[in-house]
């Protein structure tokens, strides 16, 4: 009876917010003075357990990708450490989502991987969410744990951003809700037992703890978009890599966190 209780008060606050959204102007952004990670409005020991790597889960996916980054995905093959040095790898999850020229769109660092490896090592394309890539992922992440977010500064990359942007401040779904009346407009007060964060992606991959499994930024967004009663977008699909760009820059020059701990 109390979690459907909650259920109703959680859709209630969500129309309520939804509501106000889509009859006012577009919420200003955040300053980038203003920026705060999510790792700021989390319970101490939320935060103590993403900053001890032994204690951090995220940090077994990190250690099967560094164990993947050295093996090669097939006999014959080349290791992705065949051609690419750890420390030259450091800062590259930092820029991305990038533009890719062989096939003239931006792709995230989910997409560099598999084009990496169907391009270069004759291994076949890995299953978005599923472990292997996910743990390539956060160890790439982790590599650049602690620099800024930079995407480039690409004018190749102009129209996928102004899209992103689009699509963070555009209601949908049939609560007529936006990423931005929630994270822009809404950050930093409850809804229900939650506190609203800014919704930067500086900790993805990140385990979160209601999942009990480590997730990807998209596997977040498409979470979102499902309490919106909004169609998900596509895995690795346009739309998704267009408001991971728009995020990534939204959130520069935060540090990554990789692999954070959330809630």
């Amino acid at each position: 009876m109390r979690a459907s209780v909650s259920r109703v008060l959680g859709a209630l606050a969500g129309l309520l917010l939804g509501a106000a959204a889509a009859q006012g102007t577009p919420p200003p952004a955040i300053p980038p003075e203003a920026h705060r990670s999510g790792f700021d409005q989390m319970a101490p020991e939320t935060r103590a357990m993403q900053a001890d790597d032994s204690a951090n889960p995220g940090m077994l996916w990190v250690r099967d990708g560094a164990d993947l980054f050295a093996r090669a995905p097939s006999p014959g093959s080349p290791p992705c450490a065949g051609c690419h040095a750890e420390s030259a790898m450091r800062g590259v999850a930092a820029r991305y989502p990038a533009f890719d020229e062989a096939t003239g769109r931006p792709v995230d660092l989910e997409g560099r991987i598999d084009l990496c490896r169907t391009r270069h090592q004759g291994a076949t394309a890995l299953l978005r969410e599923g472990h292997d890539l996910l743990a390539l992922t956060a160890y790439l992440a982790n590599l650049s744990r602690g620099l800024p977010l930079s995407p480039p500064d690409d004018p190749r990359l102009a129209p996928a951003r102004a899209e992103g942007r689009r699509l963070f401040a555009t209601p949908m779904g049939q609560l007529r809700f936006s990423c931005a009346a929630c994270h822009d407009r809404q950050w930093g007060r409850r809804l229900g037992a939650a506190t609203i964060p800014q919704g930067h992606p500086t900790g993805y991959p990140l385990y979160r703890l209601e999942w009990q499994d480590l997730g990807s930024l998209e596997r977040r967004l498409r979470n979102c978009l499902t309490g919106m009663r909004a169609e998900p977008f596509t895995p690795g699909s346009a739309e998704a890599v267009a408001l991971a760009l728009y995020l990534a820059e939204r959130a520069a020059p935060l540090p990554v966190e990789s692999p954070g701990v959330r809630p």
